[in-house]
């Protein structure tokens, strides 16, 4: 590798014995991670010859292969990884869709400022752009030159975000890092004037590269609970959940914004990518009504994207609260954007009225959410013990009704292919 390392640093020790000759080799021929045999393999590699870094290297690079089939699919088995760079990585999938915006924006070269081990990287290469991605970290940028091997159009090199020069590419991705680390661990920024490198630098990069203070082709991937007034007003801003959970927020600048979108919700699920925009005419803030035949609970992405108003017109549906973002209609409907319920019954919220609800309907299968309330779901699961009851089986929505404490019975709505 032309990347020196720092041997003495963790990522190091679980990345440059496997560099070495015969390293890659060893770890390719390792079967499948089971952690019940690392004890086993790990004696019979040692007694085989090969030296203890070695042998500690290629077992923590097989655990983290097996580890990143979630994220990475199979393109881990011949990848290599750090823990943190793992962990940190965008999934696959996800940079995918960020490669198809620079894709259907005619961009055809792209600097990966900040690339890690390279995810980001491998999504845009996949789509045949030129990439230059670069890193600070030798550690990552060793990582991500391997990673990249399979796409010809991509390398990797150290450096900085501050020092890229924007004429090299037509467009940059950024992925500023989010985390400080001190002795007891690693800390999430969630200010993005805490990021590295900060969004004001990363919003002059984007402006140096547009020229004429007009903000260029970037997409920068930020916390998903970043502000979105302390971002300029001509920039897209999405929220992007991945079943269920709201990973990231993403700024796109310039050709590579839909034009007149503040914001944007990109939520993904087992039926594809279901993508909707905020306008100017859109409303925002529903208003409360009384409790309808069936509760919906918009994903994250939806409310951070303060598209609640846009979702519940669509719905015909109002909120039960001000405050709080679940909607409610007598109408059943559809949507990617939200998971619907039929009610049941609703009461206030009290543990002996509740367990003896649970005692007379047999219900002793529970899923508990919670909205607007400081109860806590395990904590009132202990209480309850439901088990006891039965084996019939409920939701309980625990949120306020017009400022009143109160629990929703409902029953998930089930798909046509039966699923909730």
């Amino acid at each position: 590798m032309p990347v020196p390392m720092t041997a003495d640093s963790d990522a190091a020790k679980a990345v440059e014995p496997v560099l070495h000759p015969g390293g890659l080799e060893l770890l390719d021929s390792l079967p499948p991670y089971e952690e019940k045999d690392i004890l086993r393999r790990s004696t019979a590699l040692r007694e085989a010859g090969h030296s203890p870094e070695l042998v500690s290297a290629v077992m923590t690079q097989s655990r983290l292969r097996a580890r990143a089939v979630d994220k990475f699919g199979e393109f881990a088995s011949s990848m290599l990884f750090t823990p943190d760079g793992l962990e940190q990585a965008t999934r696959l999938p996800v940079a995918a869709l960020h490669a198809r915006r620079f894709q259907r924006a005619g961009i055809t070269s792209v600097a990966d400022l900040g690339c890690g081990i390279g995810g980001d990287a491998m999504a845009l290469a996949g789509l045949g752009l030129d990439v230059h991605a670069v890193d600070l970290d030798p550690v990552a940028v060793a990582v991500a030159t391997l990673n990249l091997r399979p796409f010809p159009t991509a390398t990797a090199t150290l450096g900085t975000a501050e020092e890229h020069d924007p004429s090299t590419t037509e467009g940059i991705w950024m992925d500023p890092a989010r985390r400080t680390s001190s002795r007891g661990g690693s800390r999430r920024l969630h200010d993005p004037e805490d990021y590295s490198p900060p969004v004001s630098a990363v919003l002059e990069l984007a402006r140096r590269l547009g020229g004429d203070g007009a903000l260029g082709p970037l997409g920068a991937k930020l916390g998903p609970a970043v502000d979105r007034e302390v971002l300029p007003d001509e920039a897209e801003v999405q929220w992007l959940s991945w079943h269920g959970q709201v990973l990231e927020a993403t700024m796109w600048c310039g050709p590579l914004a839909a034009g007149g979108v503040p914001s944007s919700a990109l939520v993904v699920d087992r039926a594809g990518a279901h993508r909707l925009a905020r306008t100017a005419d859109d409303p925002v803030d529903p208003e409360p009504g009384p409790l309808g035949a069936h509760l919906y609970e918009p994903d994250g992405a939806i409310i951070r994207a303060r598209l609640l108003g846009r979702v519940a017109a669509d719905l015909e549906a109002h909120t039960l609260d001000p405050t709080i973002a679940y909607l409610t209609s007598d109408r059943r409907a559809e949507s990617p954007f939200v998971r619907g319920y039929a009610v049941r019954d609703v009461m206030p919220f009290g543990i002996k009225r509740l367990t003896s609800y649970l005692r007379e309907h047999r219900l002793g299968v529970l899923e508990i959410k919670k909205r607007g309330t400081a109860v806590e779901p395990e904590e009132l699961r202990r209480k309850l013990r439901p088990r006891r009851f039965g084996d019939e089986s409920a939701t309980l929505i625990l949120t306020r009704i017009a400022g009143e404490q109160s629990v929703i019975v409902a029953s998930p709505h089930r798909t046509p292919s039966g699923m909730p």
